[in-house]
Protein backbone atom coordinates (compact mmCIF):
# COMPACT_ATOMS: atom_id res chain seq x y z
CA UNK A 1 0.00 0.00 0.00
CA UNK A 2 1.40 3.78 -1.01
CA UNK A 3 0.83 6.07 1.84
CA UNK A 4 0.36 9.94 1.02
CA UNK A 5 2.35 12.86 2.41
CA UNK A 6 2.08 16.38 3.09
CA UNK A 7 5.27 18.09 2.74
CA UNK A 8 4.75 21.64 4.99
CA UNK A 9 7.83 23.79 5.26
CA UNK A 10 8.86 27.85 4.38
CA UNK A 11 11.93 26.50 2.58
CA UNK A 12 12.47 25.75 -0.89
CA UNK A 13 15.04 23.52 -0.29
CA UNK A 14 13.78 21.72 2.30
CA UNK A 15 10.53 21.05 0.48
CA UNK A 16 12.91 19.89 -2.55
CA UNK A 17 15.07 17.83 -0.46
CA UNK A 18 12.46 16.45 1.40
CA UNK A 19 10.17 15.73 -1.15
CA UNK A 20 12.79 13.52 -3.52
CA UNK A 21 13.98 11.81 -0.08
CA UNK A 22 10.23 10.78 0.98
CA UNK A 23 9.24 9.87 -2.65
CA UNK A 24 12.32 7.17 -2.96
CA UNK A 25 10.69 5.26 -0.62
CA UNK A 26 8.53 2.98 -3.07
CA UNK A 27 5.53 2.97 -0.29
CA UNK A 28 5.75 6.75 -0.26
CA UNK A 29 4.31 9.21 -2.23
CA UNK A 30 4.01 13.33 -1.65
CA UNK A 31 0.65 13.93 -2.70
CA UNK A 32 1.19 18.12 -1.95
CA UNK A 33 3.66 20.22 -0.44
CA UNK A 34 3.28 24.04 1.36
CA UNK A 35 4.58 26.46 2.40
CA UNK A 36 3.02 27.96 5.55
CA UNK A 37 0.11 26.85 8.26
CA UNK A 38 -2.68 27.71 6.58
CA UNK A 39 -1.73 26.25 3.17
CA UNK A 40 -1.53 22.98 5.22
CA UNK A 41 -4.56 23.35 6.69
CA UNK A 42 -6.18 23.90 3.03
CA UNK A 43 -4.32 20.82 1.82
CA UNK A 44 -5.09 18.58 4.20
CA UNK A 45 -8.62 19.54 3.65
CA UNK A 46 -8.45 18.63 0.07
CA UNK A 47 -6.08 16.07 -0.31
CA UNK A 48 -6.80 13.82 3.17
CA UNK A 49 -3.10 13.10 3.27
CA UNK A 50 -2.00 9.67 5.24
CA UNK A 51 0.28 11.68 7.23
CA UNK A 52 2.04 15.34 7.32
CA UNK A 53 5.97 16.51 7.74
CA UNK A 54 5.09 19.78 9.13
CA UNK A 55 8.08 22.60 10.12
CA UNK A 56 7.00 24.39 13.41
CA UNK A 57 8.22 28.12 12.48
CA UNK A 58 6.73 29.32 8.98
CA UNK A 59 5.05 32.98 8.04
CA UNK A 60 1.33 33.56 8.30
CA UNK A 61 0.57 30.73 10.47
CA UNK A 62 2.66 28.70 12.70
CA UNK A 63 2.95 25.02 12.92
CA UNK A 64 1.30 24.44 16.04
CA UNK A 65 -1.48 26.48 15.24
CA UNK A 66 -1.72 24.20 12.31
CA UNK A 67 -1.77 21.33 14.08
CA UNK A 68 -4.21 22.10 16.06
CA UNK A 69 -6.63 23.14 12.99
CA UNK A 70 -5.83 20.15 11.39
CA UNK A 71 -6.49 17.81 14.22
CA UNK A 72 -10.01 20.54 14.73
CA UNK A 73 -10.53 18.67 11.52
CA UNK A 74 -9.75 15.11 10.83
CA UNK A 75 -7.03 12.53 12.45
CA UNK A 76 -3.75 12.18 10.52
CA UNK A 77 -0.45 12.15 11.99
CA UNK A 78 1.70 15.14 11.95
CA UNK A 79 5.70 14.68 12.60
CA UNK A 80 7.28 18.26 12.88
CA UNK A 81 10.63 18.83 11.79
CA UNK A 82 12.00 20.50 15.20
CA UNK A 83 15.20 22.34 15.96
CA UNK A 84 17.15 20.78 18.81
CA UNK A 85 17.73 24.39 20.71
CA UNK A 86 15.66 25.00 23.84
CA UNK A 87 13.41 27.26 22.48
CA UNK A 88 12.93 24.73 19.81
CA UNK A 89 12.50 21.93 22.15
CA UNK A 90 9.96 24.38 23.85
CA UNK A 91 8.02 24.78 20.90
CA UNK A 92 8.08 20.95 19.83
CA UNK A 93 6.45 20.28 23.29
CA UNK A 94 3.78 22.56 22.32
CA UNK A 95 3.59 20.56 19.01
CA UNK A 96 2.96 17.62 20.73
CA UNK A 97 0.70 19.06 23.24
CA UNK A 98 -1.37 20.05 19.98
CA UNK A 99 -1.59 16.30 18.99
CA UNK A 100 1.68 16.16 16.86
CA UNK A 101 2.92 12.55 17.28
CA UNK A 102 6.43 13.08 16.60
CA UNK A 103 9.48 15.00 15.64
CA UNK A 104 12.87 15.20 13.96
CA UNK A 105 15.13 17.72 14.02
CA UNK A 106 15.40 19.64 11.30
CA UNK A 107 19.14 19.57 10.57
CA UNK A 108 20.61 21.00 7.22
CA UNK A 109 23.65 19.04 7.01
CA UNK A 110 21.91 15.80 7.37
CA UNK A 111 19.64 17.06 4.46
CA UNK A 112 22.47 18.67 2.20
CA UNK A 113 24.59 15.35 2.37
CA UNK A 114 22.10 12.97 1.68
CA UNK A 115 22.24 11.49 4.83
CA UNK A 116 21.18 7.67 5.15
CA UNK A 117 20.64 7.72 8.54
CA UNK A 118 17.92 10.63 8.20
CA UNK A 119 16.80 8.36 4.87
CA UNK A 120 16.08 5.57 7.37
CA UNK A 121 14.44 7.74 10.40
CA UNK A 122 12.13 9.96 8.19
CA UNK A 123 10.79 6.88 5.97
CA UNK A 124 10.56 4.86 9.69
CA UNK A 125 8.32 7.40 10.92
CA UNK A 126 6.36 8.49 8.37
CA UNK A 127 5.23 4.56 7.86
CA UNK A 128 5.09 3.73 10.97
CA UNK A 129 2.35 6.39 12.12
CA UNK A 130 0.63 5.83 8.71
CA UNK A 131 0.08 2.43 9.05
CA UNK A 132 -0.85 2.38 12.30
CA UNK A 133 -3.99 5.31 11.29
CA UNK A 134 -4.89 3.29 8.77
CA UNK A 135 -5.00 0.43 10.64
CA UNK A 136 -6.90 1.87 12.99
CA UNK A 137 -9.08 3.47 10.90
CA UNK A 138 -9.73 -0.23 9.30
CA UNK A 139 -11.15 -1.70 12.67
CA UNK A 140 -13.06 1.34 13.14
CA UNK A 141 -11.38 2.43 16.22
CA UNK A 142 -11.26 6.15 17.38
CA UNK A 143 -7.73 7.76 17.39
CA UNK A 144 -7.57 9.99 20.04
CA UNK A 145 -5.45 12.66 19.13
CA UNK A 146 -4.59 14.34 22.00
CA UNK A 147 -4.50 11.69 24.64
CA UNK A 148 -3.20 8.83 22.73
CA UNK A 149 -0.91 10.08 20.15
CA UNK A 150 1.07 12.73 21.73
CA UNK A 151 4.91 11.60 21.66
CA UNK A 152 7.99 12.42 21.59
CA UNK A 153 11.08 10.28 20.29
CA UNK A 154 14.45 10.34 21.12
CA UNK A 155 16.96 10.82 17.93
CA UNK A 156 19.14 8.17 19.95
CA UNK A 157 16.44 5.38 19.42
CA UNK A 158 16.39 3.08 16.54
CA UNK A 159 14.40 2.98 14.02
CA UNK A 160 12.86 0.14 11.79
CA UNK A 161 13.39 -0.74 8.32
CA UNK A 162 12.61 -3.81 6.21
CA UNK A 163 15.86 -5.71 8.56
CA UNK A 164 13.48 -5.16 11.58
CA UNK A 165 13.46 -8.62 13.51
CA UNK A 166 9.71 -9.73 13.76
CA UNK A 167 8.89 -8.30 17.13
CA UNK A 168 9.98 -5.35 16.28
CA UNK A 169 8.00 -4.84 13.22
CA UNK A 170 5.28 -6.37 16.13
CA UNK A 171 5.03 -3.66 18.32
CA UNK A 172 3.22 -1.21 16.55
CA UNK A 173 0.16 -3.65 16.00
CA UNK A 174 -0.34 -6.55 18.61
CA UNK A 175 -3.21 -8.04 19.58
CA UNK A 176 -2.00 -9.94 22.64
CA UNK A 177 -4.77 -9.58 25.41
CA UNK A 178 -3.39 -7.94 28.46
CA UNK A 179 -2.45 -9.75 31.84
CA UNK A 180 -5.16 -9.82 34.46
CA UNK A 181 -5.73 -6.19 35.84
CA UNK A 182 -4.88 -6.64 39.78
CA UNK A 183 -3.85 -4.13 42.41
CA UNK A 184 -0.44 -5.66 43.87
CA UNK A 185 0.35 -3.11 46.90
CA UNK A 186 4.10 -2.30 47.02
CA UNK A 187 5.58 -2.49 50.78
CA UNK A 188 7.55 0.20 52.18
CA UNK A 189 8.01 1.94 48.76
CA UNK A 190 11.14 4.42 48.73
CA UNK A 191 11.34 5.42 45.06
CA UNK A 192 9.10 5.35 41.90
CA UNK A 193 10.92 5.12 38.84
CA UNK A 194 8.71 6.13 35.43
CA UNK A 195 10.49 5.17 32.41
CA UNK A 196 8.78 5.69 28.90
CA UNK A 197 9.79 6.86 24.91
CA UNK A 198 7.44 7.49 22.25
CA UNK A 199 4.51 9.19 23.22
CA UNK A 200 6.05 9.76 26.86
CA UNK A 201 5.52 13.25 27.50
CA UNK A 202 2.01 12.84 27.48
CA UNK A 203 1.98 9.85 29.39
CA UNK A 204 3.82 10.60 32.30
CA UNK A 205 1.95 13.79 33.02
CA UNK A 206 -1.20 11.74 32.55
CA UNK A 207 0.11 9.76 35.76
CA UNK A 208 1.85 12.65 37.81
CA UNK A 209 -1.07 14.70 37.27
CA UNK A 210 -3.66 12.50 40.13
CA UNK A 211 -0.63 12.92 42.68
CA UNK A 212 -0.99 15.63 45.28
CA UNK A 213 1.85 17.74 46.89
CA UNK A 214 1.85 15.26 49.89
CA UNK A 215 3.17 12.51 47.89
CA UNK A 216 5.16 10.56 50.11
CA UNK A 217 7.91 9.31 47.55
CA UNK A 218 10.66 10.24 45.50
CA UNK A 219 10.38 10.19 42.01
CA UNK A 220 12.53 9.54 38.99
CA UNK A 221 11.25 10.10 35.40
CA UNK A 222 13.73 8.25 32.54
CA UNK A 223 12.20 9.98 29.51
CA UNK A 224 14.21 9.16 25.56
CA UNK A 225 15.24 12.36 24.75
CA UNK A 226 18.25 14.63 23.42
CA UNK A 227 18.97 17.41 26.49
CA UNK A 228 17.76 20.14 25.41
CA UNK A 229 14.23 19.02 25.58
CA UNK A 230 14.25 17.34 28.86
CA UNK A 231 15.34 20.61 30.21
CA UNK A 232 12.31 22.02 28.29
CA UNK A 233 9.97 19.03 29.81
CA UNK A 234 10.74 19.18 33.40
CA UNK A 235 10.10 23.02 33.43
CA UNK A 236 6.48 22.48 31.41
CA UNK A 237 5.74 19.72 34.32
CA UNK A 238 6.68 21.66 36.69
CA UNK A 239 4.07 24.02 36.09
CA UNK A 240 0.72 21.85 35.55
CA UNK A 241 2.31 19.20 38.42
CA UNK A 242 1.34 19.34 42.60
CA UNK A 243 4.80 18.35 42.99
CA UNK A 244 8.15 20.18 42.21
CA UNK A 245 9.76 18.85 39.06
CA UNK A 246 13.38 19.71 38.01
CA UNK A 247 15.52 17.80 35.42
CA UNK A 248 18.25 15.72 37.85
CA UNK A 249 21.83 17.10 38.34
CA UNK A 250 24.88 15.04 39.31
CA UNK A 251 24.53 14.51 43.76
CA UNK A 252 20.84 15.40 43.70
CA UNK A 253 18.89 13.64 46.77
CA UNK A 254 16.07 11.80 46.39
CA UNK A 255 13.62 13.86 48.62
CA UNK A 256 9.96 12.64 48.59
CA UNK A 257 7.43 14.76 46.63
CA UNK A 258 10.15 15.68 44.43
CA UNK A 259 10.61 14.74 40.83
CA UNK A 260 13.17 14.91 38.69
CA UNK A 261 13.77 14.22 35.04
CA UNK A 262 17.06 12.71 34.11
CA UNK A 263 18.76 14.58 31.66
CA UNK A 264 19.19 13.61 28.08
CA UNK A 265 22.46 12.12 27.08
CA UNK A 266 23.13 10.85 30.53
CA UNK A 267 22.94 7.63 32.00
CA UNK A 268 20.96 8.26 35.31
CA UNK A 269 22.43 5.89 38.59
CA UNK A 270 21.70 6.37 42.11
CA UNK A 271 23.51 5.64 45.68
CA UNK A 272 22.44 4.04 48.92
CA UNK A 273 22.82 7.24 50.63
CA UNK A 274 19.49 8.65 48.14
CA UNK A 275 21.73 10.52 45.85
CA UNK A 276 21.16 10.59 41.71
CA UNK A 277 24.52 9.99 40.24
CA UNK A 278 24.73 11.10 36.83
CA UNK A 279 27.06 9.68 34.11
CA UNK A 280 27.93 10.05 30.57
CA UNK A 281 28.08 6.35 29.62
CA UNK A 282 28.96 5.31 26.04
CA UNK A 283 27.87 4.05 22.49
CA UNK A 284 27.27 0.72 24.01
CA UNK A 285 24.14 1.81 25.16
CA UNK A 286 21.64 3.03 22.51
CA UNK A 287 19.35 5.05 24.96
CA UNK A 288 20.54 7.99 27.00
CA UNK A 289 19.21 8.05 29.62
CA UNK A 290 18.47 4.45 29.36
CA UNK A 291 15.48 2.68 31.74
CA UNK A 292 17.38 -0.30 32.09
CA UNK A 293 20.17 1.49 33.75
CA UNK A 294 18.30 3.53 35.92
CA UNK A 295 15.88 0.16 37.18
CA UNK A 296 18.84 -1.81 37.44
CA UNK A 297 20.62 0.54 39.51
CA UNK A 298 17.28 1.40 42.27
CA UNK A 299 17.30 -2.24 42.49
CA UNK A 300 20.62 -3.04 43.99
CA UNK A 301 20.31 0.21 45.95
CA UNK A 302 16.59 -0.10 47.31
CA UNK A 303 15.86 -3.41 46.41
CA UNK A 304 11.97 -4.08 47.31
CA UNK A 305 11.55 -0.45 48.26
CA UNK A 306 11.22 0.16 44.11
CA UNK A 307 8.24 0.29 42.35
CA UNK A 308 8.73 0.41 38.55
CA UNK A 309 6.98 1.94 35.51
CA UNK A 310 7.05 1.33 32.09
CA UNK A 311 5.08 3.46 29.85
CA UNK A 312 4.53 4.25 25.89
CA UNK A 313 7.72 4.02 23.81
CA UNK A 314 9.72 2.05 21.03
CA UNK A 315 11.95 -0.85 21.34
CA UNK A 316 12.71 -2.76 24.75
CA UNK A 317 14.39 -0.47 27.40
CA UNK A 318 13.58 -1.42 30.90
CA UNK A 319 13.10 -4.74 30.21
CA UNK A 320 16.12 -6.37 31.34
CA UNK A 321 16.72 -3.74 34.37
CA UNK A 322 12.65 -4.81 34.93
CA UNK A 323 14.06 -8.49 35.52
CA UNK A 324 16.56 -7.25 38.11
CA UNK A 325 14.15 -4.99 40.17
CA UNK A 326 11.21 -8.04 40.10
CA UNK A 327 14.59 -10.39 41.30
CA UNK A 328 15.56 -7.88 44.24
CA UNK A 329 11.31 -7.94 45.31
CA UNK A 330 10.47 -4.67 43.36
CA UNK A 331 6.88 -3.72 41.79
CA UNK A 332 6.30 -3.01 38.25
CA UNK A 333 3.54 -1.57 36.25
CA UNK A 334 3.06 -1.31 32.70
CA UNK A 335 1.24 0.63 30.46
CA UNK A 336 -1.73 -1.06 28.66
CA UNK A 337 -1.80 -1.55 25.02
CA UNK A 338 -4.76 0.23 24.27
CA UNK A 339 -3.51 3.59 25.37
CA UNK A 340 0.41 3.26 24.06
CA UNK A 341 1.29 5.00 20.73
CA UNK A 342 3.38 2.57 20.28
CA UNK A 343 3.46 -0.95 22.11
CA UNK A 344 7.28 -1.64 22.41
CA UNK A 345 8.43 -1.46 25.87
CA UNK A 346 5.23 -2.24 27.84
CA UNK A 347 4.78 -4.88 25.58
CA UNK A 348 8.45 -6.28 26.20
CA UNK A 349 8.02 -6.32 30.13
CA UNK A 350 4.46 -7.96 29.65
CA UNK A 351 5.82 -10.17 27.46
CA UNK A 352 8.23 -11.28 30.08
CA UNK A 353 5.58 -11.72 32.53
CA UNK A 354 7.37 -8.92 35.03
CA UNK A 355 4.11 -6.85 35.44
CA UNK A 356 2.12 -6.91 38.65
CA UNK A 357 -0.34 -4.69 36.73
CA UNK A 358 -1.14 -3.53 33.97
CA UNK A 359 -3.43 -0.13 32.88
CA UNK A 360 -3.83 3.37 31.26
CA UNK A 361 -1.20 6.13 32.77
CA UNK A 362 -4.62 8.29 34.44
CA UNK A 363 -5.20 4.76 36.50
CA UNK A 364 -2.04 4.78 37.36
CA UNK A 365 -2.10 7.66 38.77
CA UNK A 366 -5.30 7.36 40.72
CA UNK A 367 -3.72 3.86 42.15
CA UNK A 368 -0.67 5.47 43.13
CA UNK A 369 -2.62 7.87 45.68
CA UNK A 370 -3.92 4.46 47.13
CA UNK A 371 -1.05 2.13 47.22
CA UNK A 372 2.04 3.94 48.50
Amino acid sequence: MIYNVLVVDDSNFFQNRLTEIINEHPDLNVIGVATNGQEAIDLARELKPDVISMDYEMPLLDGVTAVKMILAEQKVPIIMFSSLTYDGARITLDALDAGAVDFISKNFSEISQNSSHLKQKLHSRLLSFAKKFNLAKQQGEQVDSQNQINHVQSEFEPTLDENSNDNQKNILVHNKKHLPLHVHRPSKSKLLVIGASTGGPVAVHQVLDALPSDFPLPIVVIQHMPPNFTRALAERLNKVCALNVTEAKNGDQLIAGNILVAPGGMQCMFNASGAVKLLEGDDRMNYKPSLDIAFASAANCFGAGVLGIVLTGMGADGCEGAKILKHKGGTLWGQDEASCIVYGMPKAVADAGLCDQVMRPGEMGAALTRVT
